[in-house]
């Protein structure tokens, strides 16, 4: 089950609408090994196209390196599908590559209709998971 902040729920659905029609593409980074997504990190999409994403290979290498630097891996990779259901293309499949993250979807199809759905994708299968989007911490 992939638990999400509403902050970063309603962060990644607004890159996903602001990006539309092409595809955006991000990553939720945590503490390695604790599966809690904390810290956004919206990413351009380098094919900027409404039926593929790839992340920017120096952007992608930045961005890796500071994980490890906060001992921080991805625990979202996410993107978005402008014209179809929220459910990993083959392209999607063959290129998911971090068997820990959760890989959320979000279809920008229907702009009156949020379609926000996670998955595990690890040698290539495909199992969908719940999402529980909790509210944020009140700041101590």
């Amino acid at each position: 089950m992939l638990r999400i902040n509403r902050t970063i729920y309603d962060r990644i659905v607004a890159h996903a609408r602001r990006d539309h029609p092409d595809e955006a593409c991000g990553v939720v980074a945590g503490p390695e090994g604790s599966d809690r997504p904390e810290r956004f990190i919206e990413m351009a999409n380098a094919e900027r196209s409404p039926t593929f994403y790839r992340f920017d290979s120096k952007e992608q290498l930045k961005v890796w390196r500071e994980m490890d630097d906060r001992d921080e891996e991805p625990v979202v990779i996410y993107h978005s599908h402008t014209a179809t259901e929220a459910y990993p293309s083959r392209t999607d499949i063959s290129y998911a590559s971090e068997p820990n993250a959760h890989y959320v979807l979000v279809s920008t199809r229907d702009p009156e209709t949020e379609e926000f759905r996670s998955y595990r994708i690890v040698d290539q299968e495909v199992t969908e998971e719940p999402v529980e989007v909790v509210e944020a911490e009140p700041a101590p």
